[in-house]
């Protein structure tokens, strides 16, 4: 039995994509199997953190061929200046991924950057820019409980799930970093965002070892260490608004070579009988997923609809006999709602570990090599093209304008106005699908001679002809409409990156967890094959 993959005008809409989860190919798991599988040592050589929590850190992770360093600076942040938005200028904490172990002097020199952040300057040896602030009140909890004596409240740890969120994890060039091309062909950096979940990982750990030492500064003899077990219960939590969402427009073919993966994944499972090994390695992570599902909160209308719909599948799975893949996969695209199904595409991959995990080395793309047009396309066959990937039937109602803010140089959407057009940014890819078909009307010939005359439909033809090697580089609905939501865009990109417990705060960004229940550094060692599945109880 061969099992298509599922249709791109079924997969790449974004009431579907909003409703992703994390799975065996997103790239925090992909990071955690390669460092245990590696070998890889980590030390801490620097930690200097006084007793109101102000100071550095260097965590270093030892590879087969080179050594990477998370360098923290914790500052002293009055209330009044805290802000998760892209304009803020100051942060409780800021970091900087180092290629290599940084030396005095690389230390003063970043000392004198890194909280500045995009104000500072960074070079190529630095690999990612980041910033955090404190979840306050369960910051101060655990702060306080330790020094007691006694462990903070599970409720309220499980309440918040981290005592500090990332408001940005820069990489790939921006404010000076180093070049995505001056890493990718390093084994460890191979597979998308390796150097940036790196990055988040070392954090936690920073952020808990703090905790600790502010405890044991402040009573020296009473002070205890966090409890293993609830340790690994925090994460690290990150607020992602708009500016994130443009990612997947903007590479259609990094985009399709993850979807791709997925799907395939799933079509190789759905091949497979299901011996009992298989089915109780599906059963645990089925439960734990609900377990998960069962904690997960929010407050945002749409989220929680989906959410109430999510705990009733899987109420429903959990009922369901599992005796083969095909079947239960059957039963679910009818019996669940679509943030279930989706579900079930992750938890069918996870007993399928030498099905599933060699196919993130696909996961990447040289996209560069494939952005060429090609001029001698009948323009007949570019109409049928345009047709089939986007069904030109008219757009979905007024349109909005997606733009770059001149503060921050971040995307933006708003409503049109004259004003915006030097700004614009090429998004609103169905309305320039509709354009290029209405410029083409009443001609023949080839797209190089169209292309002459219509030099501004260029982006678009180069889009089309994507879409036509690489079937899910282009998300089937008008990202222009008023009724699109950006959520939707955040969450399909955060779920590739291994995130959780989705918590919209709007339509325009989001609040989620990473790495919540995943090994420390110093864990590593003796964890198991796979150190985390990424589906906390």
């Amino acid at each position: 039995m061969t099992v298509a993959l599922r249709p791109p005008e079924e997969v790449m809409r974004l009431d579907r994509m909003g409703c992703f989860h994390q799975s065996r190919l997103s790239f925090m798991r992909m990071l955690l199997r390669r460092l245990k599988a590696e070998d890889w040592t980590f030390d801490r050589p620097v930690f200097e953190i006084a007793a109101d929590g102000t100071g550095r850190a260097v965590y270093s992770a030892h590879g087969p061929d080179r050594s990477y360093s998370l360098v923290a600076f914790s500052h002293d942040l009055p209330p009044e200046a805290r802000s998760d938005r892209v304009i803020a200028t100051a942060w409780d904490a800021t970091f900087t991924l180092f290629d290599g172990v940084p030396d005095a002097e690389d230390l003063a020199r970043l000392g004198a950057n890194v909280p500045l952040q995009e104000a500072g300057r960074i070079t190529d040896r630095e690999l990612t820019l980041s910033r955090a602030n404190r979840s306050v009140r369960l910051f101060d909890h655990v702060v306080d409980a330790l020094s007691r004596g006694i462990q903070p409240d599970p409720v309220r740890i499980d309440a918040v799930g981290y005592l500090m969120r990332t408001t940005a994890v820069y990489g790939s060039g921006k404010f000076g970093a180093a070049d995505r091309a001056r890493i990718a062909d390093r084994p460890e950096c191979a597979a998308p965002f390796q150097v940036e979940m790196l990055t988040v990982w070392l954090i936690r750990a920073f952020v808990l070892d703090q905790v600790e030492a502010m405890a044991q500064a402040r009573a020296p003899d009473r002070a205890v260490a966090l409890d293993p077990e609830l340790r690994r219960r925090f994460g690290i939590g990150n607020s992602t608004g708009l500016g994130m969402a443009p990612f997947l427009v903007h590479h259609p073919v990094l985009l399709d070579r993850w979807i791709t993966a997925r799907e395939t994944a799933l079509a190789r499972v759905l091949e497979q009988a299901a011996p009992p090994d298989r089915i109780a390695a599906f059963i645990a992570a089925r439960d734990a997923a609900a377990r998960n599902v069962a904690a997960w909160r929010t407050d945002h209308p749409v989220q929680a609809a989906k959410l109430d719909g999510l705990r009733a599948d899987m109420e429903r799975l959990v009922a369901q006999p599992v005796t083969g893949w095909a079947a239960l996969w059957e039963w679910g695209r009818t019996a669940l709602s679509l943030e279930g199904q989706e579900l079930l595409v992750s938890l069918l991959l996870e007993p399928w570990p030498e099905l599933v995990d060699g196919l993130g080395a696909t996961m990447c793309a040289e996209e560069d090599a494939r952005f060429a047009i090609d001029g001698r396309m009948a323009l007949d066959d570019l109409r049928g093209a345009l047709c089939a990937v986007h069904g030109i039937e008219g757009c979905d109602g007024p349109a909005r304008v997606w733009f770059t803010s001149a503060d921050k140089l971040e995307p933006r959407l708003g409503e049109p106005d004259p004003a915006l057009d030097p700004h614009a940014q090429p998004l609103a890819t169905r309305r320039d699908a509709a354009a290029l078909l209405a410029a083409m009307e009443g001609r023949t010939g080839d797209v190089a001679g169209f292309l002459l005359d219509h030099p501004e439909h260029r982006h678009t033809v180069r889009r089309v002809q994507i879409a036509l090697r690489h079937p899910y580089a282009e998300i089937r609905d008008d990202l222009a409409s008023t009724a699109m939501l950006p959520a939707d865009m955040l969450r399909a990109k955060l779920s590739f990156f291994g995130a959780g417990r989705f918590d919209p705060r709007s339509d325009r960004w989001v609040r989620i967890e990473m790495f919540r229940g995943a090994p420390f550094p110093h864990e590593m060692a003796d964890a198991g094959a796979e150190p985390w599945a990424g589906l906390p109880a």
